[in-house]
C-alpha cells in the first residue's frame, strides 16, 4: 500500500489540439506536491494523466497502490488548468468518485475545485484545499495519519482534524460547509524542495519530443503576478507574487542538465524575471557554470523596456518571448487594466528581434464593447511588429475578476469552454461565437501569408513550390492565398448580422 496517490486531471488526450500539437510537459505543480509531502514523512507515488489514456489508467494507478489518500494536485502552473476545461473536471469528478469507491480518503486542490468547491465535494472529494496547496496539505495528511482510522477517513466535522487546518473546505457534520479560511502564501521558495522527477517517466516524454528535434523540460522561478488585468483569474495565489533566487534556479537547471539533458527549457512562469536585477544574476551565473540553455517565457511590454532587460535574456540563453499582447486598440487595453500601449508592445517586439529572440504575441478578441476599429486595430499590430508566432483566443469570464462580475448577468449555463479550441462566447458579447471563431481561422491566415512574404519574395517561393509541388507549406500557403478572400467576405457577412447583438451596456471603460 501507499500513503498518498498524488495525480492531476489534465489529459491531453482529451484536448485534441494540443494532442495534435504534441508538446507535452509533466505536471509542474504536482510535482512540488508530492516533494514537499516526502520532506514530512509521506510514501508518494504519482498518477501522470498528461499522457494517460484516460480515467482508466487511474482506476487501475488506484488498485495498484491502494493509497490510503488519494490526491488530485492540479498543475497551477499550467494555464489551461485555470481555465477549468469541462472536459477535465468530467475527468476529475470520475477520478475523485472512483478513490471514494475504492476506500481512499479523495483529496482535491486546484483553481477550479478552489472556485466551485461545493461541486467537488458532491463529486466524491472529502476536503478541497484552497488555494496553494502544499503546506495545507502537508498538515491536512499529518492531521489524518495522526487520528483514529475511521475518524481520519470520516465526513469530518467542525470539531474534526481538520477545522482549525487553514485553507480547507469540506462538509461538516449534517453536510454543512466547512471554510477554514485562506492560508497566506508561502514567501520563501527557496526553502521548497525540487520538484520529485524521479516520479515521471521522463523516457516516454523524451520519445513524445522526438518528432520536434529536441527534448523541452519545464521549470518555474515565481509564484503569482502583481499586476491588475481584469480578466485574469487568481485563485491560488491572489494578487501576490514571490520569486526564487536565481541561485536556486540556476541549480535546479543544473541539476535537471546532469540527470536528464534537456536541450530546452520552458519557464511557466506568469512573467519570468520580474523583480529587477533578477535577469542579469541569473545570465551571469548560467554562463559561469556553463549551463546556458536555451529557453521560453513569458515577459509583459513595458517590462521589457527597461534598460539590460532584453540584453540580459539573450546572454541567458533566451530563444523566445511570448508577450500578453492582447490588443492592438489602446482604448480595449485600458478597458482591460492591462497597463501596457499598443506603442510599448512593438517597441518590445523590435528590441527582441534586434537581440535575436524570437516573439509570441497573445491576442485576445471579444472582450467588451469591441467593435471593428479595434479588431482592425489588433490585425494591423499584428502585421506591424511582426511577432514569429501568435496565440488567438476570445475573453473568457473566469470567477473572482472584475470582468466576470460585469458580465454575470449575462452568463449562460455553460461557463466553460470544453477544449482549448472551443472559442465559444460565454457571455453576450459583441459578436457571436460563429464570427470569432472565423475570426480565428482568417488572423492565422493573414498570419501565415504575411510571414512568408516577409522571409521570402513571392518569386522565390512560387519557384520553390514549382520546385517542391507536393510541399506541405507550399500548398498550405497556395490555399490559404486563394481562399483568404472568400473568408473576409464572409467574415464582413456574419459582422453585418451580428451587429445588433451587444447590448448598449457593453462598452469598455478604463479603471479610474
Amino acid at each position: 500500500m501507499t500513503d498518498v496517490l498524488l495525480g492531476q486531471s489534465y489529459f491531453l488526450r482529451f484536448d485534441p489540439k494540443l494532442w495534435r500539437a504534441m508538446q507535452p510537459y509533466p505536471p509542474l505543480g504536482t510535482l512540488y506536491a508530492a516533494s514537499y509531502l516526502r520532506t514530512r514523512g509521506h510514501d508518494v507515488a504519482l498518477f501522470d494523466a498528461m499522457l494517460a489514456t484516460g480515467v482508466e489508467e487511474w482506476v487501475a494507478a488506484l488498485d495498484r497502490h491502494r493509497p490510503t489518500y488519494a490526491v488530485l494536485f492540479e498543475d497551477n502552473f499550467n494555464y489551461l488548468s485555470k481555465m477549468c476545461l469541462l472536459r477535465m473536471r468530467d475527468a476529475a469528478f470520475a477520478m475523485l468518485g472512483a478513490a471514494r469507491d475504492r476506500g481512499a480518503v479523495p483529496i482535491v486542490c486546484g483553481s477550479d475545485a478552489t472556485d466551485n468547491a461545493p461541486r467537488y465535494l458532491d463529486a466524491g472529494a472529502r476536503y478541497v484545499v484552497v488555494g496553494e496547496g502544499e503546506e495545507t496539505l502537508g498538515e491536512l495528511l499529518d492531521r489524518l495519519r495522526s487520528e483514529d482510522p475511521e475518524r481520519a477517513t470520516g465526513a469530518g466535522s467542525p470539531a474534526g482534524p481538520a477545522a482549525d487546518v487553514p485553507g480547507l473546505i469540506y462538509r461538516g457534520a449534517g453536510g454543512s460547509l466547512v471554510d477554514t479560511g485562506r492560508r497566506p502564501a508561502m514567501r520563501d521558495l527557496d526553502a521548497l524542495p525540487f520538484p520529485a522527477w524521479d516520479l515521471v517517466d521522463i523516457e516516454r516524454y523524451r520519445r513524445a519530443w522526438a518528432p520536434h528535434g529536441r527534448f523541452s523540460m519545464n521549470m518555474v522561478s515565481t509564484r503569482g503576478c502583481p499586476f491588475h488585468c481584469n480578466w485574469c483569474a487568481k485563485p491560488i495565489w491572489g494578487q501576490r507574487y514571490n520569486s526564487r533566487s536565481p541561485e536556486s534556479v540556476v541549480a535546479e537547471l543544473e541539476w535537471l542538465r546532469a540527470t536528464h539533458a534537456p536541450d530546452h527549457i520552458a519557464f511557466a512562469d506568469d512573467i519570468f524575471g520580474l523583480k529587477p536585477g533578477w535577469l542579469e544574476r541569473y545570465a551571469t551565473l548560467v554562463r559561469e557554470r556553463g549551463v546556458v540553455t536555451p529557453f521560453k517565457c513569458l515577459e509583459r511590454a513595458d517590462l521589457l523596456l527597461r534598460p539590460g532587460e532584453v540584453e540580459a535574456l539573450a546572454a541567458a540563453g533566451c530563444e523566445m518571448v511570448w508577450m500578453g499582447a492582447e490588443s492592438g486598440s489602446q482604448r480595449i487595453l485600458d478597458a482591460m487594466d492591462k497597463g501596457t500601449t499598443v506603442e510599448q508592445i512593438v517597441e518590445a517586439a523590435r528590441l527582441l528581434r534586434a537581440a535575436g529572440i524570437r516573439v509570441g504575441f497573445f491576442l485576445q478578441f471579444g472582450y467588451l464593447g469591441e467593435e471593428a476599429a479595434d479588431i482592425e486595430a489588433t490585425r494591423r499590430l499584428v502585421r506591424a511588429a511582426r511577432p514569429d508566432d501568435i496565440g488567438v483566443s476570445v475573453s473568457y469570464p473566469l470567477p473572482g475578476t472584475p470582468f466576470h462580475e460585469r458580465v454575470r448577468a449575462e452568463l449562460g449555463e455553460r461557463r466553460n469552454w470544453r477544449d482549448s479550441a472551443d472559442l465559444a462566447m460565454l457571455y453576450h458579447g459583441p459578436y457571436s461565437t460563429r464570427f470569432y471563431r472565423r475570426l480565428h481561422a482568417l488572423v492565422h491566415k493573414e498570419f501565415r501569408l504575411w510571414r512568408a512574404a516577409a522571409t521570402e519574395s513571392p518569386i522565390r517561393h512560387v519557384a520553390r513550390a514549382l520546385r517542391r509541388p507536393t510541399s506541405r507549406d507550399a500548398l498550405g500557403r497556395a490555399r490559404d492565398a486563394v481562399t483568404l478572400p472568400v473568408d473576409r467576405l464572409v467574415l464582413a457577412g456574419i459582422e453585418r448580422l451580428d451587429r445588433p447583438a451587444a447590448p448598449p451596456s457593453a462598452r469598455p471603460t478604463a479603471r479610474a
